[in-house]
């Protein structure tokens, strides 16, 4: 367990798009960065609607529950990530990219009675979700569509945030965009959790996440993961004492819990 500040490589700090702190706009068509203030409208969600499925191929989502458990030890980091958030009864928790359900489950699990948001471009992992958790109370809300904050307008701000397994998944510019409106749509003083591949920081994790992840998903997405630049890209959205409590050696490469805050003011 890691208890320290993240801190990021060189690598990271290499590949980190150089960008205005706090109030800056990522590049549009010019190329060229614009400043922008707070209050600014948030970033529109993509044309393009396509998206990587939960297990990286559609006709492999039904087996997307066996595959990870078996690859990533991912019952064990989820009942960890769910300890770490340390959610209270009635609190709101938006799931970002909620796939089939499973935070939801871990979340029953161990802190009931709290309002779970998710929302998934998925609608097959969706409905797998909604028959998986069909029994819990007060039932978790999912619903299919694009994260960005004009998508969840009719849901309340959530005080916790979540994305598992996502951002590997997304190029760089998908990663930022995730990550501001995320900021966006947290309430003042909430936090956010990433559970995903972080960096790859030795070379047994390394190989693995090569021969396993690089292989499915791809490499450009991927390797801004394994090259330690999550923690750079939540500071660029705006989040604060950004830290890294766990990691966990799997069998596919190294999943790192990094939590950060959204300040108050």
């Amino acid at each position: 367990m890691r208890l320290a500040p993240a801190k990021h490589s060189r690598r990271a700090r290499q590949l980190a798009p150089k960008r205005l702190v706090e109030t800056r706009a990522w590049p549009q068509s010019s190329g060229k960065p614009k400043r922008r203030k707070e209050t600014a409208m948030p970033d529109p969600i993509p044309e393009a609607r396509s998206y990587t499925p939960a297990a990286g191929y559609h006709f492999l989502t039904p087996f997307y529950d066996f595959g990870v458990a078996v690859t990533t030890r991912e019952r064990v980091w989820r009942d960890r990530l769910v300890h770490h958030m340390a959610l209270a009864e009635g609190e709101v928790i938006l799931d970002i990219g909620s796939g089939t359900g499973n935070l939801a489950l871990a979340i029953a699990r161990h802190s009931p009675g709290v309002r779970y948001l998710g929302i998934d471009p998925d609608e097959v992992a969706t409905r797998i979700a909604q028959t998986k958790t069909a029994q819990i109370v007060p039932p978790p809300e999912f619903r299919v569509g694009f994260f960005g904050a004009s998508a969840i307008d009719d849901w309340p701000s959530p005080a916790k945030i979540a994305l598992c397994l996502v951002l590997h998944q997304v190029g760089l510019e998908e990663k930022a965009r995730l990550l501001r409106e995320a900021w966006q749509v947290l309430a003042p003083g909430g936090k956010l959790y990433v559970a995903d591949y972080g960096e790859q920081r030795s070379r047994l994790m390394r190989l693995l996440f090569r021969l396993t992840i690089q292989q499915l998903d791809g490499v450009q997405d991927t390797q801004p993961n394994a090259d330690g630049l999550l923690p750079v890209l939540m500071r660029e959205a705006g989040f604060r004492d950004v830290r890294e409590p766990e990691t966990f050696r799997t069998p596919t490469g190294a999943i790192a819990i990094i939590e950060a805050n959204k300040p108050r003011i």
